[in-house]
């Protein structure tokens, strides 16, 4: 059963995670389970007390929360708050909430993106094994939309016993690394006409 997710729609707390160093913070805690406030800078690039900051300002909107202490429990330990998030605009979204919640897709797709490019140029660096099992596909399918959204359900199912905050390294096969599914599903938009080519063809 896929787990459904807390949609967003406070612009204070879309706001607070439009942040790259936030995403960061929220994607390690993801793949390692929890962590302290100087774990998680150095992935995030910025200083031990600027992450306590971020986690901070996480928690405040119900982001992340305290995990389970370890060893002598004096650091304090994070986690991904239990129910995943989404974001996801609708018609009845406010001016503010639309505008924040589209700054925030734009940052994911940004980050993505970056991931995806990262991935691709260490691609002669890895194993065969790892080289062959990438894919970088792009698939053009003629669907109505309730079809779409079903094949998004399928997808989620697909992937949900697989999902790295919810399976741990324990239960992974030994050599499991983590690894990304980037999946995007959207009606195609009419392309602006480019124009026709000048006489030149554009020299100077």
């Amino acid at each position: 059963m896929t787990r459904e997710p807390d949609w967003l729609s406070d612009p204070k707390a879309l706001r607070a995670l439009a942040h790259s160093a936030r995403l960061a913070i929220l994607v390690q805690l993801a793949d390692e389970g929890s962590a302290t406030a100087t774990e998680v800078a150095e992935n995030a690039g910025i200083t031990p007390s600027a992450a306590s900051y971020h986690l901070r300002m996480l928690a405040k909107y119900g982001l992340v929360e305290d995990a389970p202490p370890r060893g002598d429990g004096r650091e304090r330990l994070w986690k991904v708050a239990d129910t995943p998030i989404g974001v996801g605009t609708h018609p009845s979204d406010s001016p503010d909430v639309r505008e924040a919640k589209k700054s925030l897709i734009a940052l994911f797709n940004k980050e993505a993106q970056e991931e995806a490019e990262r991935s691709w140029a260490s691609l002669d660096n890895d194993t065969e094994e790892w080289r062959d099992a990438r894919s970088f596909s792009r698939t053009r399918i003629r669907v109505d939309a309730q079809e779409l959204a079903q094949l998004n359900e399928e997808i989620k199912k697909l992937l949900e016993p697989y999902v790295s905050r919810f399976r741990s390294q324990d239960e992974a096969p030994s050599g499991a690394r983590i690894a990304e599914a980037q999946i995007k599903l959207f009606p195609v938009a009419k392309r602006a006409a480019p124009g026709l080519p000048t006489e030149d063809h554009g020299a100077p």
